[in-house]
């Protein structure tokens, strides 16, 4: 599997709002750096779960531009946490296997950030923190 085949599969379940194929694309030792998290969340499992919980915590979500090289992609995206507009961008690497090994998101502007922190916080902020813990 290459970038390019990852990407497809991960913009297809984004579109189908179904994260149900997420495990076969995320490596096991992956990591996701959070926008409100000063050190990253280790494991497929922390990827999986802040990545299925974060679908529905968007609301009007879009992608609008990738830029690819080499193992690596940048996704700009926009969408809205409680009424709180935001711009940001996904920074996925892959490996030799097209498995997704760090995904790490920034957001834009601070009170989209704070509004997205919340909304994740309240949903699975305690189970996320127990990755960095184990």
């Amino acid at each position: 599997m290459s970038l390019d085949d990852t990407l497809d599969r991960w913009h297809a379940m984004v579109e189908r709002r179904d994260m149900s194929g997420l495990e076969e694309i995320v490596a096991p030792d992956a990591v996701f750096r959070s926008p409100v998290a000063h050190s990253p969340y280790p494991s497929r499992a922390a990827v999986v779960l802040a990545l299925r919980t974060v679908l529905t915590v968007f609301e009007d979500f879009r992608y609008h531009r990738t830029f690819r090289t080499g193992s690596d992609a940048v996704l700009e995206f926009s969408a809205t946490v409680d009424g709180k507009a935001l711009r940001g961008v996904d920074l996925i690497h892959v490996d030799d296997d097209g498995l997704i090994t760090e995904f790490e998101v920034m957001v834009r502007p601070l009170s989209g950030l704070q509004a997205l922190g919340a909304a994740m916080a309240q949903r699975i902020g305690a189970q996320l923190t127990t990755f960095k813990d184990a």
